[in-house]
């Protein structure tokens, strides 16, 4: 399958990959969250298939620079979702690689944390978990 993706279709995908590591990021703001935000961009540099060209493509994201993290999630959890379905609908196999990128992004954005990654940060991958899964 090849997949036919709307430039709505790549914001969102876009959207939901690079938020993800956004929400890590805010989750480590008293650690250090430059140092987060970067090994999971870097991460999501890395991604192969049609999902690498699409986080590949160089178009600022929006809405990702909420008040506060809540104004953040209710931004990008929702875009997991839709990522995944999307994707799902199109082609499942491109599903699964979009989930795993996203995952091994966040685990770079967490190992980039110092000293082992605090509750907040858990639980907020849980969460980003979670809404990939809901599709």
């Amino acid at each position: 399958m090849s997949l036919t993706l709307t430039d709505q279709d790549k914001l969102t995908l876009r959207t939901a990959a690079y938020g993800a590591v956004s929400l890590l990021t805010a989750a480590d703001a008293a650690g250090s969250p430059h140092r987060v935000a970067t090994h999971g961009s870097i991460a999501l540099a890395s991604a192969t298939g049609p999902v690498g060209h699409v986080l590949a493509e160089k178009s600022k994201v929006q809405n990702l620079d909420g008040k506060s993290v809540a104004e953040i999630a209710d931004h990008v959890l929702p875009a997991l979702t839709a990522a995944m379905s999307l994707l799902k609908k199109q082609d499942p196999a491109e599903a699964d690689n979009f989930r795993s990128t996203v995952l091994v992004a966040l685990e770079a954005a967490a190992r980039a944390h110092k000293g082992e990654p605090g509750p907040t940060m858990a639980e907020m991958t849980r969460k980003i978990t979670a809404a990939l899964d809901a599709a």
